[in-house]
């Protein structure tokens, strides 16, 4: 089990950047993927980008190829989501999540980000 801690969400213009982090705690989890998701008003939770902790392998969705980085930093228990170009269909709660075999079974408890435009 992990504990996952979310920030750095906010208001921006579209245009604009924003990084998230998520702190973790808990065993192990070197052995974790980690993923950031997000779930806008009135749809479905989508998958937005994840991370192999110990190889640093990364997937992304097709709507934030090119735009959204991520990464991870060991020496401080950190996933960074590195957002630029942000644009109003961005607007939505992100979550970071974690998982050691298919399903992500740990779950962050959100953070906002607003896109204005």
């Amino acid at each position: 089990q992990v504990h996952l801690v979310e920030s750095g969400g906010g208001l921006v213009q579209a245009g604009g950047s924003l990084r998230l982090s998520c702190a973790v705690s808990g065993r192990t989890f070197s052995r974790y993927v980690m993923g950031w998701f997000r779930q806008a008003p009135g749809k479905e939770r989508e998958f937005v980008a994840s991370i192999r902790w110990s190889e640093g392998s990364t997937s992304y969705a097709d709507s934030v190829k090119g735009r959204f980085t991520i990464s991870r930093e060991n020496a401080k228990n950190t996933v960074y989501l590195q957002m630029n170009s942000l644009k109003p269909e961005d607007t939505a709660v992100y979550y970071c999540a974690a998982r050691s075999s298919v399903i992500y079974d740990n779950w962050g408890q959100g953070t906002q980000v607003t896109v204005s435009s």
